[in-house]
């Protein structure tokens, strides 16, 4: 079934510019959100998600009412949502396996909508900028084709993308939204930013460093976080590269190392640090994965798993 722009099918363009050409109207939406104020949000109610994770959810959930993600440069921040149902999920997608990222998401919340009898399905897409590469104008085209090709109509609400979230300041161009956060209760989009990242920033962060899919973190009807196992070696080079300046760090580990936001050279060493100290073994015993719950405070804690 087709994408739909102001209930019309859209035909797949063939660069980012022809798209916005011929969709004018998705500007004032992206102007919009552009417009709001940048919401610092409490990890309370808080679901965070990495790059290369997604989560899905409703508004009965009663542990989660925010989900939310930072640091998109070329990346894109994907909202899919039921109108009906309310059912939502938020994806962080870098252009690895982005077919399958949005088939994953789109069936995560067609499984929360079963029995939900009106309704549709809306997307929003924000993120990428203008960068040397064109990173962002592939990742772009590649999202649009991916939702063109789900077997339910899905309404493109909002499309701030590449062109349309690109500003030039002394003479370079930068992302005009970094990070978004969607309220599960209202369906409410605005840009925010995130003090705190958990749980396990660190161990996620290293996950999508070491190559790993596109995976779902979280189980709605459990109302549990789930951060599930995976294997590495001891990261050989860690100690070279935490002895390279920042520089050398951000233009070999940056896919834009101009417009990076200041604590990425700092996330970066904190991985080279965890590849370099930790086994595989304490982290997930006996193959299991790491499963969080929130509790009575809204925050995160960790909970035993059965073997």
């Amino acid at each position: 079934m087709p994408l739909l722009v102001s209930n019309c099918s859209i035909d797949i363009p063939s660069s980012t510019g022809d798209f916005i050409e011929r969709y004018s109207q998705l500007k004032e939406a992206a102007k919009s959100l552009q417009s709001k104020p940048v919401r610092k949000i409490d990890p309370t109610s808080l679901l965070y998600v990495h790059q290369r994770e997604f989560a899905t959810t409703t508004p009965q959930d009663g542990s989660v009412s925010i989900l939310g993600t930072e640091d998109a440069t070329t990346c894109h921040m994907v909202v899919l949502r039921h109108t009906g149902s309310g059912a939502t999920s938020l994806g962080h997608c870098d252009g690895a396996d982005t077919e399958v990222t949005v088939s994953l998401m789109f069936n995560a919340v067609k499984s929360l909508s079963v029995g939900c009898d009106s309704g549709r399905y809306e997307v929003h897409l924000v993120g990428g900028f203008i960068d040397e590469r064109s990173l962002s104008h592939r990742l772009t085209l590649e999202l649009l084709e991916a939702f063109n090709c789900q077997s339910e109509n899905i309404h493109l609400e909002t499309y701030c993308l590449t062109e349309l979230n690109d500003v030039v300041k002394q003479n370079i161009h930068w992302p005009i939204i970094y990070g978004i956060a969607v309220n599960v209760k209202t369906g409410d989009i605005f840009r925010a930013t995130f003090p705190d990242r958990g749980p396990d920033e660190v161990i996620r962060a290293a996950r999508t460093f070491l190559g790993g899919s596109i995976t779902s973190v979280y189980n709605a009807k459990e109302e549990q976080l789930q951060i599930e196992p995976y294997q590495w070696k001891q990261f050989a080079a860690a100690q070279f590269w935490l002895q390279q300046t920042d520089q050398v760090i951000l233009q070999n580990f940056s896919t834009s190392p101009l417009v990076e936001p200041s604590h990425f050279v700092k996330q970066e060493r904190s991985i080279f640090q965890f590849l370099s100290r930790y086994p595989e073994e304490p982290l997930f015993p006996k193959g299991r994965s790491r499963i969080y719950k929130k509790t009575s405070d809204g925050l995160w804690e960790r909970i035993d798993c059965a073997a």
